[in-house]
């Protein structure tokens, strides 16, 4: 019976974990909903050994180390490991299109770049993930909570995931090979084209537009790398295909459900957030 324990039990990784009907356990940093806290080692230590699947969503700490491989590498064992990063490895390519063979290490995020580089040596499946967006966590949830806004900066493109794609992908990849897998969607495109779309689909205004100088710095980094994330090798290797090939097909399914955080959808959990 396929076991699977997850570290990091946020809003991607419970959506994995729900598509399986078998027994999945995993850690928050503060053990909330049933969870292990990360930090308990013994509870930690007892659930990987009764796992078959490991899977991480846990981000490099702020000292740029992976905190599961710093603390629990020696209990991970043979077993099927997975982790969820981010395409910000690949950095800004100008709007060109990467996919798993093209250099990584040359944008924002050298953490993640090194955390990636070490679950590959483990022999993980590494799924490399842009920007995440689902039920109760879209851009029709920040158009309604008025937190939208666009920057006007033509030929700015990036790439997007329904998080159901990424439970299909990562399920997929239990009969994979090791190495990396690019899990995006077929149509990358500009954030103020998806702000648009998703306003005239729940009949709202544009939201405004707003200089780029006052961004948070870190809203200013995103904005400064410019890719097309290409998903062919999930594609061939995995058998895997998104249900929702594009921003459009991904915002009505979301539009579609009763409530903007429908009482099915994973918690976010800020900690498992991935990019």
């Amino acid at each position: 019976m396929t076991r699977l324990f997850v570290f990091g039990l946020g809003y991607a990784a419970r959506a994995i974990a729900a598509v399986g009907d078998w027994p999945t356990l995993g850690t928050t940093h503060d053990g909330r909903n049933g969870t292990i806290r990360f930090d308990d080692a013994d509870a930690v230590r007892a659930g990987l050994a009764a796992a078959t699947h490991v899977l991480s969503s846990v981000p490099p700490d702020e000292a740029g180390a992976d905190p599961v491989l710093a603390h629990y590498r020696d209990a991970l064992g043979e077993r099927w490991l997975g982790y969820l990063s981010s395409t910000g490895v690949y950095g800004d390519t100008g709007g060109a299109w990467v996919d798993e063979s093209a250099p990584v290490g040359g944008g924002r995020r050298s953490a993640r770049v090194a955390a990636d580089a070490a679950w590959l040596a483990t022999g993980a499946r590494v799924f490399r993930l842009p920007g995440i967006y689902g039920p109760g966590r879209s851009p029709l949830d920040r158009l309604r909570a008025g937190k939208a806004h666009r920057v006007d900066l033509p030929g700015q493109v990036f790439s997007r995931i329904h998080v159901a794609d990424i439970a299909r992908g990562v399920l997929a990849g239990f009969a994979a090979p090791a190495g990396a897998y690019n899990l995006a969607d077929d149509l990358p495109a500009g954030q103020d084209e998806v702000l648009a779309y998703a306003a005239r689909l729940i009949g709202l205004p544009p939201p405004p537009v707003v200089p780029l100088d006052t961004l948070s710095p870190a809203a200013r980094g995103f904005y400064a790398e410019n890719r097309r994330v290409a998903n062919g090798k999930a594609k061939r290797e995995l058998g895997w295909a998104p249900l929702y090939p594009d921003y459009r097909a991904g915002l009505r399914a979301v539009s579609a459900m009763t409530s903007p955080t429908p009482a099915n959808a994973p918690p976010p959990i800020a900690s498992a957030d991935q990019r």
